[in-house]
């Protein structure tokens, strides 16, 4: 977890270092002067939520929140290697034993690094959960559909993240680990079993339908050169991708949200994008920290927030130099710029101070968001990077927040369909299906077409989902350097390593674990 260190107003003018106590900074906000603000910090003030189904599902769905929209997790080992999110340490703050800097320059680890247990224990978690509920007798056979779609859902995170694991059905009962063959081929069976059984129509709030089977298939089968090890694409993959996202599209069950914002706002609650979610709630869903995770700790008072932030999360600079300043989903997506308090009256602009500040930033005490990030470590600047706000933030926002996390979504089933298009050479209709979110976005036209704008415009429009790291591999590019990450051609780095305590707990069985290459 993170290394959160705060300071006191004393400490802050005794020492003027950025030393490490137990205490917390006292947020300051009597800096006033007339300049306008570039977040005034407005938003959703209310929970909005609609309770998930009394079906008899909710202990396996609710997994779904474990890791999805956390520190720790399935998130953090899917965002943190890749060139859009970054963990800088900032002195004493976010060393946490150099984790967060071992996943940003790849230098993975089987202990000792952020979400390689977390997301394994959360993942199999959800896995023993589907399977226990399965077991039961008189289980409809709908729900035994939405229960194997939902396994299939943690196995296909496995087979991204590790490869080579066990596929469990049984509570209780031990098997030999698998190949990533066949993990993928048992994903894709349960997916395909599952689906003629499955709800039609969008289904209920925060459960399974064809339309999410469909859609994970269309992902699936696109990632297929990546998960069966080949050489190239296969046309004939290509071509399910693009037969499954068609399946979603021509539903009309989905369409495009018209402003991107309300896809991913506090009140998303089944946004018409939204294929299948994470349904968190500040009340009954815990586990949605983006907010804490990004924001420094004065920005506290922007939004009113319930405790202080943790000033962890950032972006690149070059990925926030990626989008066009036109391209809407750059201001929906981060925060920058001078911070004010929250204020009722808007005429009324109130810097927010870190007395503890960078004795070396020119911005001083006032908090401004540069997309400029100084360096890695050890001394990252506290105020450097923008930050994380594509999920936006409420006023009054609790450490849980309200934000369901789309795990599918038509966007995502746009640029699938996109991409298969263009690997099979067909990218006039490639650019049609990839310019329909680019319209959206306020921007021109994306011809002509090549790979690496495809790779862009994925990072543009799914950024923060969970999905760059995915992404970066299929596309030839993970072991590219970007800032603070040097290049490395090393094929063992597309497979995490799984987790050093998963393979001891198997130690004294007959199917002992064995590690991934190169760990």
């Amino acid at each position: 977890m993170k290394n959160l260190f705060k300071y006191t107003l004393i400490t802050a003018f005794a020492f003027g270092a950025l030393s490490c106590t137990d205490l917390e900074e006292e947020i300051v906000d009597s800096y006033t002067t007339k300049i306008t603000p570039a977040n005034p910090g407005v938003g959703t003030k209310t929970n909005v939520n609609k309770p998930t189904p009394n079906d008899g599902l909710g202990g396996a769905f609710s997994r779904l929140l474990n890791g999805t929209g956390g520190h720790g997790g399935y998130f953090s080992l899917q965002e943190l290697p890749t060139d859009e999110a970054v963990i800088t340490q900032k002195g004493g703050d976010w060393f946490d034993g150099g984790e967060n800097l071992f996943a940003h320059q790849h230098n993975f680890k089987s202990s000792g690094m952020i979400g390689v247990e977390g997301a394994w224990n959360d993942t199999f978690g959800g896995i023993f959960q589907c399977n226990d509920i399965l077991k039961e007798a008189g289980l409809s056979v709908e729900k035994q559909a939405q229960l194997r779609m939902l396994r299939a859902y943690f196995y296909w995170r496995l087979l991204d993240l590790y490869g080579n694991v066990k596929i469990v059905t049984t509570p209780g009962v031990d098997v030999p680990q698998s190949n990533r063959l066949a993990v993928y081929n048992f994903v894709e069976a349960e997916l395909l079993a599952a689906l003629p059984n499955l709800p039609a129509g969008r289904g209920e709030y925060g459960r399974a339908t064809k339309g999410a089977a469909n859609a994970l298939l269309s992902r699936l089968y696109l990632n297929a050169k990546v998960y069966k090890g080949l050489a190239a694409f296969d046309n004939a993959d290509l071509q399910k991708s693009i037969d499954y996202a068609d399946a979603v599209i021509n539903s009309g069950n989905w369409s495009l949200e018209p402003d991107f914002k309300k896809v991913f706002s506090p009140d998303n609650v089944e946004n018409v994008e939204h294929i299948m979610v994470a349904p968190f709630d500040e009340a009954t869903g815990g586990g949605m920290n983006f907010p804490y995770m990004t924001l420094h700790y004065p920005s506290q008072l922007t939004f009113k927030l319930a405790q202080q932030p943790w000033n962890g999360y950032s972006t690149l600079e070059d990925f926030y130099n990626s989008f066009e300043d036109a391209d809407k989903r750059k201001a929906a997506s981060f925060i920058v710029g001078p911070q004010y308090a929250y204020n009722v009256d808007p005429a009324i602009k109130t810097p927010i101070l870190d007395l503890a500040f960078d004795k070396a930033d020119p911005d001083g005490a006032p908090i401004n968001y540069t997309p400029f990030v100084n360096e890695l470590f050890p001394n990252g600047s506290r105020q450097g990077g923008a930050r994380l706000g594509k999920f936006s933030f409420k006023i009054g926002q609790n450490p849980d927040a309200d934000n369901d996390f789309p795990v599918l979504r038509l966007g995502e089933v746009l640029l699938n369909k996109g991409e298969a298009l263009f690997r099979l050479g067909q990218v006039g209709a490639a650019e049609t299906e990839i310019n329909k979110l680019r319209t959206r976005a306020g921007v021109g036209s994306i011809a002509p077409l090549t790979e690496g704008k495809l790779l862009a415009e994925r990072g543009r429009e799914l950024f923060q989902e969970s999905l760059r790291r995915t992404d970066l591999i299929r596309f030839g590019a993970w072991g590219n350097a970007w800032w603070s990450k040097p290049a490395h051609s090393d094929p063992n780095k597309n497979l995490m390593p799984i987790p050093n305590s998963a393979i001891v707990a198997t130690g004294s069985t007959a199917n002992k674990l064995t590690q991934n290459p190169g760990y």
